[in-house]
């Protein structure tokens, strides 16, 4: 087995190092508390072909694989912006899945080139407050109304709709007591995000801020017919194009964001003398930085691994995704709470921006899918146990 990074992979980190590097904590800290999105830096990774890195050349994008896009986005995770400066871009890169696999020809044409470019923006509406992670019982409804289809609904946590132009939106087309699975009878639409039709209120949260989530409320949502993505009622199958990359590159920020916090904490515990030797010579301050370093090493082989078998179109994705989101979000996190701790009552302030960091990386043990549902996903489907929801 070869462990060596290739010249490729190698390239795409230094490239998006050198990118995020011209956006400092200063940036950040300012574009999260105004909650502002960063359009200088969104702009400068779209204007370099970053977020089309997945999407084929023949559409105007690199056609590269889910390892090089968690490559990239680990870099830019790692770097002043954290998951602000991830989720600007990862929806762009991992959202259009579903299309690439299973949009028409048209519909490929017609959508992809825009968004390599980063022209256009999509939302991600699947996320229900009555559903949460049960995804069978979603309310958002579409009729049929002859070449089209009239959706109502609504859909939460939709991140970036402020800017989005569309959204990839699941809706139940059939309803779920004539359905033979609960899965089935889903249908999965690349809609406009019409504010004639659709209100969007942003959800005031933790962290993230730059980045905004809302709820879209639906109201008679005419919906061509022509932008339905793969086939009617398996919206839920052609969405998993979507949901394994996300679990992969979330993955791979949550390993970025954990790094640097890791190698902020150890220079701060190199120089803070206190009781006239720097900290970082007491084993408390030491031993937990190095064990958070290692359980990263160990976490950032999982969701390599992970990607490494989608792109092969290998059978052991959707196990491998959840371990790699599962373990990456636990030790991000963890390395961000030790660096905070390591900063004593400093860590706390804004200033340092290791409580941003803290913030951020919480999320990734709730989103995409909470670590309980994971852990059941693992349960299930690894080690074969009864299903427990």
């Amino acid at each position: 087995m070869d462990f060596e990074t290739s010249t490729e992979l190698a390239e795409i980190e230094n490239e998006a190092k050198r990118l995020a590097a011209a956006f400092d904590d200063d940036y950040w800290r300012d574009h999260d508390a105004r909650h502002e999105f960063p359009w200088d830096y969104y702009n400068a990774f779209a204007k370099n072909g970053w977020i089309g890195v997945l999407i084929p050349a023949e559409y105007g994008g690199a056609g590269l694989g889910v390892h090089h896009a968690g490559m990239l986005l680990r870099s830019v995770a790692n770097s002043a912006g954290a998951m602000n400066a991830a989720s600007a871009l990862h929806l762009s890169i991992f959202g259009m899945g579903p299309v690439i696999h299973h949009g028409s020809e048209e519909m490929k044409r017609r959508y992809l080139p825009p968004t390599a470019s980063g022209e256009l923006h999509v939302s991600f509406g699947v996320t229900e407050d009555d559903a949460g992670t049960d995804t069978s019982r979603i309310r958002t409804s579409a009729q049929r109304d002859g070449d089209r289809w009239i959706i109502n609904g609504k859909k939460i946590w939709n991140t970036k709709a402020q800017q989005a132009q569309k959204i990839l939106l699941l809706a139940r087309t059939t309803p779920a007591e004539e359905c033979r699975r609960p899965l089935d009878g889903m249908t999965l639409f690349l809609a406009d995000l019409d504010r004639a039709y659709c209100e969007i209120n942003e959800i005031p949260k933790l962290g993230r801020n730059a980045v905004n989530s809302n709820e879209v409320f639906i109201n008679d949502l005419p919906v061509a017919h022509a932008d339905i993505v793969g086939e009617e009622g398996r919206g839920f199958y052609n969405l998993l194009d979507g949901i394994n990359p996300e679990r992969i590159v979330i993955a791979a920020e949550a390993i970025g964001i954990g790094r640097r916090a890791i190698a902020l904490a150890a220079a701060y515990a190199r120089e803070r003398v206190v009781f006239n030797r720097p900290i970082g010579r007491n084993q408390a301050i030491a031993h937990p930085l190095a064990d958070s370093h290692a359980e990263l090493e160990a976490a950032d082989l999982l969701w390599q691994k992970a990607a490494w078998e989608y792109d092969r179109g290998g059978t052991e994705v959707g196990a491998l995704a959840n371990m790699a989101k599962f373990r990456a979000g636990e030790a991000g996190f963890r390395a961000c709470d030790r660096a905070m701790q390591v900063y004593g009552g400093f860590g706390y302030a804004t200033e340092y921006n290791i409580e941003r960091y803290w913030r951020e990386a919480r999320l990734m043990r709730i989103a995409p899918v909470s670590q309980e549902m994971a852990l059941n996903y693992i349960a299930e489907h690894v080690l074969d146990l009864p299903k427990s929801y």
